[in-house]
């Protein structure tokens, strides 16, 4: 079994900053790659940023430059460092592992956390 609890969404204004984290648990399992997508009201889910254990990272193209996401492997967390907001980054926000056992590999999905730019 995975758990996965994130934190740090919010409300904030056009140009704030905020910070998620998204930290898994499992007695089980390895923690492979982590990562986090985006789904705003009427609109399919996407790609915001994964990272490798080993740091190689993939950014959606909405967001390059502005996110940044990092891992801290003991811990098995990861973050999302979100500059520069823009309404359009408005979304729920879910947190997502690839957890692996021998060759078997699944994924699981957090909850979800809330991130809304408005002034």
């Amino acid at each position: 079994q995975v758990q996965l609890v994130e934190s740090g969404g919010g409300l904030v204004q056009p140009g704030a900053s905020l910070r998620l984290s998204c930290a898994a648990s499992t007695r089980t399992f390895s923690i492979n790659a982590m990562g986090w997508y985006r789904q705003a009201p009427g609109k399919q889910r996407e790609l915001v940023a994964t990272i490798t254990t080993g740091g190689t990272t993939n950014y959606g193209d909405s967001v390059k430059g502005r996110f940044t996401i990092s891992r801290d492997n003991a811990k098995n967390t990861v973050y999302l460092q979100m500059n520069s907001l823009k309404p359009e980054d408005t979304a729920k926000y879910y947190c997502n592992t690839k957890y692996s056992l021998g060759d078997w590999e699944d994924d699981y999905w957090g909850q979800g956390t809330q991130v809304t730019v408005s002034s």
